[in-house]
């Protein structure tokens, strides 16, 4: 593969995926800043790469593993931050997205790691059951069990926070 057509592979592989990269780890951290940030990251490590992951059946799948990877890092840094500002002072605050998308986001944040990552990776990455199972290792079942839990999890949240709202 010559260079500029590896560059104009990767470009469009880019351009085509990289929105979806980003949602998917805004819905996992609930964080925009990290997402972008993660993904681009992840984004960076495949273009230095390129040569080999283009190779792979589903360079999505790599990419969005160390996306993933490098958010939860820079999620768990950030608490770290967060925790001491508490300590030390709060930050001053800035304008956040709507009602509607902090209630998803935080009732995300409720679910356990394995069932967010499934829920985050059917609903916003639009994988299907089989491919869950593949890129996270868990069984058809386990992941079907996730999805289920995960959306009756949601609906009970978003439920007590429409009634506190009423």
């Amino acid at each position: 593969m010559s260079r500029q057509h590896g560059e104009q592979d990767f470009e469009e592989f880019y351009r085509a995926t990289a929105p979806r990269v980003v949602h998917l780890v805004y819905a996992t951290t609930g964080d925009m800043t990290i997402a972008q940030d993660s993904a681009q990251e992840a984004f960076a490590r495949a273009w230095q790469r390129w040569s080999q992951i283009s190779t792979y059946d589903e360079p999505l799948a790599w990419v969005r593993t160390v996306a993933r990877r490098i958010a939860i890092s820079a999620w768990r840094k950030k608490g770290a931050q967060d925790r001491a500002y508490v300590r030390h002072g709060a930050a001053a605050s800035v304008d956040g997205p709507g009602v509607d998308r902090v209630a998803v986001l935080e009732a995300l944040q409720t679910l356990s790691d394995p069932i967010r990552e499934s829920v985050a990776l059917y609903y916003i990455a639009d994988l299907s059951i089989e491919q869950i199972a593949q890129e996270t290792g868990a069984a058809v079942g386990t992941v079907k069990s996730h999805l289920h839990r995960g959306r009756r999890q949601l609906a009970e949240a978003l439920e007590i926070k429409e009634n506190d709202h009423a």
